[in-house]
């Protein structure tokens, strides 16, 4: 019996460390795809808050609130299953769909630079009359789960490639750590961007002098943060849709476009000297992004006079 006890208290210490050991693999996996998907993540922070622009401030949060929900939704119960089965029987198609969804982000970023040099908006506008507010609230909901749904593949597919775990199981919950951990991120965020103008009113009208510059502080600075996170994001969208092209490119065979841009960071590193890591960064980010900006013009010319998709122009 003794030895039957010691034995089998040495298999549960085994089993411990093994699991303590997997749970590691898991947590590490998640954060190095967490960072590697950050880019995406600034472009879903900045994206956001446009959708509860015009509507009532006691309806902000609601909004936001439902948007979380779909967003979860969208990660955990539509495109964690469709992950974790891609890369159990197509996992050579993880690159091309990582790819097509580059693409988009450098079509997006570079729409968004072309309506900001002076060409045709596409779509409705913020300064578009509400007559229902109602529908026109489920409307903005509607849309924001959608765009959700494309940066949150994305961000799924860039982990995906980056969670390095053979076993299905650990690379689910490595996948959902990083689904859960990012949308609280993001739309926490989003909350606290979106009311920091009622805490400054509510801030500058307290007997306080230090709360009432506060208040004021917030006040201003609040338009000049989503003219910030506009620019932001739509930088972010070049950076990481331009560097999934040039990598995926790199995997297919045609290393000549990545290869370049490494020689430009080798070579900034090597002359920068202690901001060689910083500056190495910004020119393999900004060479990224003039990629990316690139193709999405290449693309923005197609479907847009070509193809004609999205042409009817809207009124500044």
């Amino acid at each position: 019996m003794p030895g039957g006890l010691v034995a089998l208290l040495d298999d549960v210490s085994i089993i411990a460390r093994t699991a303590a050991a997997s749970i590691d693999d898991i947590g590490v996996a998640a954060s190095k795809a967490g960072t590697k998907a950050a880019g995406v993540v600034i472009d879903d922070a900045a994206v956001t808050p446009s959708y509860v622009t015009g509507l009532s401030p006691a309806r902000e949060l609601p909004i936001i609130w439902s948007i979380t929900k779909g967003s979860f939704r969208n990660k955990l119960l539509i495109l964690l299953p469709g992950a974790l089965l891609l890369s159990e029987f197509l996992p050579w198609a993880i690159i091309p769909i990582l790819m097509l969804g580059g693409a988009y982000l450098c079509y997006e970023g570079a729409e968004k630079v072309i309506e900001k040099l002076g060409g045709a908006k596409h779509g409705k506008t913020v300064e578009d009359p509400i007559t229902d507010p109602v529908a026109f609230e489920k409307q903005r909901i509607a849309g924001a789960i959608r765009t959700d749904l494309i940066l949150s593949a994305e961000i799924m597919a860039i982990a995906l490639n980056e969670i390095d775990l053979d076993d299905i199981f650990q690379r689910g919950i490595a996948l959902a750590a990083v689904a859960i951990a990012i949308t609280i991120v993001v739309y926490g965020a989003v909350a606290l961007i979106v009311k920091m103008d009622d805490v400054g009113l509510h801030l500058a009208q307290r007997s306080s002098v230090a709360a009432q510059n506060i208040g004021k502080l917030l006040l201003a600075a609040m338009p000049k943060l989503l003219i910030a996170l506009s620019f932001i994001g739509t930088i972010a969208m070049l950076w990481v849709g331009g560097g999934i092209i040039l990598h995926g490119l790199k995997e297919l065979g045609i290393e000549g476009p990545e290869h370049a841009v490494e020689l430009a960071q080798h070579a900034v590193e090597g002359a920068t000297g202690a901001l060689s890591g910083i500056l190495g960064w910004l020119t393999f980010a900004s060479l990224s992004a003039i990629a990316g900006l690139v193709l999405g013009a290449i693309l923005v010319f197609i479907l847009h006079k070509v193809i004609k998709m999205g042409h009817e122009e809207v009124a500044h």
